[in-house]
């Protein structure tokens, strides 16, 4: 019998407040509004990069519900994000659209309502728009997006100002949606079944759910920048060879030591970036699943407390989020290309048939092949992009998964945090130590690469 759990830690709101982690609300409550959007004067919004936020917390809450995969999760987010951007880009001449600038972006038309709305409100209400027409579970975004229209109607907002804005949110968003209809994901539930090998060094589903291989097929998926999902392939993966004293085995060897180890803060720093959306417990005749925010969700959280903590515009921090967005989608369609590419073996596969069968690790090994690591690749785009925009040396509290019983953690750069993301995976006994290395060359190559576009 399985039992799913949603892995997270009830708060007051006054505790809430106390740990600064507004941006958890949403996860803990759906009835939570966004009354202070709409609580101005009868024909004015006042936006900031806080209402942006919210709403990416609730398409992580939604994400969690449904136990979106890492990549899929990257495309509803970027999507999402480019609705909002867009009709930023055609109302801000400090920021232009993505037509050409995006693989495949089309001229977006706009409406000849668009100069009775509010496009800043428009803007919030496009990225809820397409989140409820992409997220399996849209009713819940679409829901709340009723509750938020209903409070600004009953804060006194003028009626024509938010129908037009609406309406403005829906055009936009219908055009966005087209354009992600062509990116070739709704292809690849025609593609042949994905069959794990059983060759030795191959990856092979692991233990307790021994859950199938999570879109083996993503790398068929358009980029946004990338000429190709193989533009930035990394190194060919140490061989596979069992005999002692190996490359390969010393790999191994040293997965196994540290997991059997973990000394000083490695357990901490392992738990704090596991973000694994399905993990399984096995006790004895009972399995429960607990659910967890991605990785690239982890990375838009960090986002939003980037922005709030500088104090970015609504216009700017749309303008973040987008581009974090899209590195996170090109990051995953690379690294995911890798993984299927050569395809190899997990450490608890590998550990458990040289060195020790009844080894298990820290952190729950992910359904899919190891090389790269996906958390390097992804957080390391990410810091890249948001180094660019906040500097190098820009601390910060790290507090987006308190809601799941995770004590914040400060960061002197995202650097520093992408470089602790990636090392988490061997500390947790999920990635040998050259794919954590190379994932980080590689996800550095991938925000250069999408830096140099938008430029």
């Amino acid at each position: 019998m399985i039992f799913l759990m949603k892995q997270q830690k009830s708060y007051t709101f006054n505790q809430l407040h106390t740990a600064g982690i507004f941006q958890c609300i949403l996860i803990l409550s759906s009835s939570f509004l966004l009354l202070s959007s709409c609580t101005q004067k009868k024909n004015s919004v006042t936006l900031s990069s806080s209402d942006i936020s919210d709403v990416i917390t609730k398409m992580t809450d939604i994400m969690v519900r449904d136990i979106t995969n890492p990549p899929l999760g990257a495309r509803f987010f970027s999507y999402a994000c480019l609705a909002g951007y867009e009709i930023v880009s055609e109302n801000d001449t400090k920021f232009r659209s993505m037509y050409q600038i995006l693989k495949g972006y089309p001229k977006i038309d706009k409406p000849g309502s668009a100069g009775s709305a509010n496009y800043q409100l428009a803007a919030l209400l496009a990225i809820m728009e397409t989140a409820k027409k992409m997220q399996p579970s849209g009713k819940v975004m679409g829901d709340f997006e009723d509750k938020f229209i209903d409070s600004c109607k009953k804060s006194g907002l003028d009626e024509d100002l938010l129908n037009n804005s609406i309406n403005y949110a829906k055009f936009i968003s219908q055009q966005i949606l087209a354009y992600a209809g062509t990116d070739g994901y709704n292809k690849i539930s025609n593609l042949p079944r994905y069959t794990p090998l059983k060759t030795s060094g191959s990856w092979y589903p692991t233990p307790p759910g021994f859950l199938a291989p999570v879109e083996p097929y993503f790398n068929t998926v358009r980029p946004f920048t990338l000429d190709s999902a193989t533009q930035f392939r990394p190194m060919v993966p140490v061989m596979y060879d069992e005999k002692a004293g190996s490359p390969f085995y010393d790999l191994t060897l040293a997965v196994y030591k540290e997991g059997n180890e973990l000394k000083g803060d490695h357990r901490e720093i392992a738990s704090f970036w596991d973000c694994n959306p399905f993990a399984m417990q096995d006790e004895g005749h009972l399995i429960f699943g607990f659910k967890k925010i991605s990785p690239g969700a982890h990375w838009l959280g960090i986002t939003g407390i980037a922005c709030q903590q500088a104090k970015k515009s609504f216009n700017e921090s749309m303008f973040i989020y987008t581009i974090v967005s899209i590195g996170l989608m090109d990051a995953n369609i690379s690294c995911w290309d890798e993984k299927y590419e050569s395809n190899r073996i997990r450490p608890e596969t590998a550990i458990r048939k040289l060195i020790n069968p009844q080894w298990v690790p820290l952190l729950q090994t992910p359904p899919f092949p190891e090389y790269t690591s996906g958390h390097s690749v992804v957080s390391s785009t990410s810091a890249v992009l948001l180094t660019h925009f906040f500097g190098e040396n820009f601390s910060y509290r790290d507090s987006v998964e308190v809601a799941y019983d995770i004590p914040p953690r400060s960061f002197k750069s995202f650097h520093q945090a992408a470089a602790e993301a990636a090392i988490s995976r061997f500390y947790g006994g999920i990635h040998y130590m050259d794919a954590i290395i190379e994932g980080q060359e590689e996800g550095t190559k991938v925000g250069e690469w999408v830096l140099q576009k938008i430029k």
